[in-house]
């Protein structure tokens, strides 16, 4: 015997019947929280903050400072290309 059970109803309507919760008040809370720290940060990713991050004289300093750090444990632990 085979029974076939069709039913037509809304993804909401599903969840109200299977009793489970409506999480789309907190899903848009979220969405909108997510929004408004996305758009305060929009200024960081603007060319001229960019420029600005990447040209600072402070960072720029520590920035070669870690790279020639970098290059020289590099050249120590491989032996420094002294033969």
């Amino acid at each position: 015997m085979k029974v076939n059970v069709e039913v037509d109803c809304t993804p909401a309507e599903a969840r109200a019947f299977l009793g489970l919760p409506d999480v789309q008040p907190m899903q848009k809370a979220m969405m909108d929280q997510l929004q408004d720290k996305m758009a305060s940060s929009i200024n960081a990713f603007s060319p001229e903050g960019l420029m600005q991050s990447w040209f600072n004289p402070n960072v720029s300093v520590q920035v070669m400072e870690m790279f020639q750090n970098m290059i020289n444990q590099t050249l120590a632990a491989t032996g420094g290309g002294k033969k």
